[in-house]
């Protein structure tokens, strides 16, 4: 199975250390949108999306890579998240990614998303929510993640 992880992790590196404990079990590449390759994406039959959430959407360089992505054929992805504050279930956060790749042509295997250290205000007032997240348990709540998608992903492959 052929993996990637397009990671846009700017505060306090919170999504890239999901990413990479994800990125081992797959044995994915993790690499910010900007250096993503749009054939590499193509030929994979795996694709990782994930961010940090801000004012509940994900980061803006994640959303215009995607937005950026060509129409293509059915292809898995997940999509995953760290966020100060846990997902809403009236208004979760995942869902407008998540639709936005199936307009794509992708298939969303899952989600996946856990806390993490956030000084986003007011937080910052307070000197932050979450200082020890992701902890060791939700390092292992991604491991666990990931290898469901491999054993789904990798047995269709």
């Amino acid at each position: 199975m052929k993996a990637v992880i397009v990671c846009a992790s700017v505060s306090h590196g919170n999504t890239k250390r999901i990413a990479e404990v994800m990125g081992q079990v797959l044995e994915a590449t993790v690499v910010d949108p900007e250096r993503a390759d749009m054939a590499e994406l193509s030929t994979c039959d795996l694709v990782g999306f994930g961010s940090g959430i801000f004012s509940g959407r994900f980061h803006p360089r994640l959303r215009e890579f995607v937005q950026s992505l060509p129409q293509g054929e059915r292809r898995k992805a997940f999509v995953f998240a760290t966020s100060g504050l846990p997902e809403p279930r009236f208004r979760p956060f995942t869902r407008p990614l998540v639709r936005l790749l199936e307009q794509k042509g992708f298939e969303v295997s899952d989600t996946f998303s856990c806390r993490g250290f956030d000084t986003w205000l007011p937080f910052r007032l307070v000197g932050g929510i979450n200082k020890e997240r992701p902890n060791v348990t939700d390092l292992e709540e991604a491991r666990t993640f990931a290898e469901g998608l491999r054993a789904r992903v990798g047995a269709v492959s």
